[in-house]
């Protein structure tokens, strides 16, 4: 059998260039060292200290629970020959697996626990990867500045309203 090699190089110097200061480095040898790429939304929310680093987490987990609950959907590619086709064999909306499910229902009691607003917001930065200006001008805010302050005070208030619920779940 062929050993493959690994891969631990770490990501590329354009890779890097592209995230800017937006990336945490841990760890001195290249045996220990782990790079954390912060440069989507809620990263750069987290560096830029719009959000604690518990609200990040707690929002990490939300977003996790997201994805893992089958929720962003599939990854398939596009056949557009079977756009409109229904596939019964594919099970959309439903939970394939009880993980699955059990991660549907901590979305939704979650989403549920931190109100529209807030969950709106969360949903748009942790999940969508959307940016704050922009999540803030979908909220009816015009001004960016106002837009990018009441996104950032919402998403504040859902990651401390979801550190509460998870604390809760323990």
């Amino acid at each position: 059998m062929q050993q493959l090699p690994i891969d631990d190089a770490g990501p590329t110097q354009e890779r890097l260039a592209k995230a800017g200061e937006y990336f945490q480095l841990v760890g001195r040898s290249r045996s220990s060292r782990r790079i954390t790429m912060l440069d989507d939304p809620l990263g750069k929310a987290w560096m830029r200290q719009i959000i604690a680093a518990t609200e990040y987490s707690a929002l990490r987990r939300y977003a996790l629970h997201w994805a893992a609950a089958g929720l962003q959907g599939p990854l398939n590619s596009v056949d557009l020959n079977r756009i409109y086709a229904f596939d019964p064999g594919q099970m959309s909306g439903l939970a394939r697996t009880e993980a699955q499910l059990d991660h549907k229902r901590t979305y939704y009691a979650a989403k549920q626990a931190i109100g529209f607003r807030p969950s709106f917001v969360a949903d748009q930065v942790a999940c969508f990867g959307r940016g704050l200006q922009e999540t803030g001008e979908s909220l009816g805010l015009r001004s960016p500045y106002r837009a990018r302050q009441k996104a950032a005070e919402l998403l504040a208030d859902a990651g401390h309203r979801l550190c509460a619920f998870f604390d809760a779940l323990r």
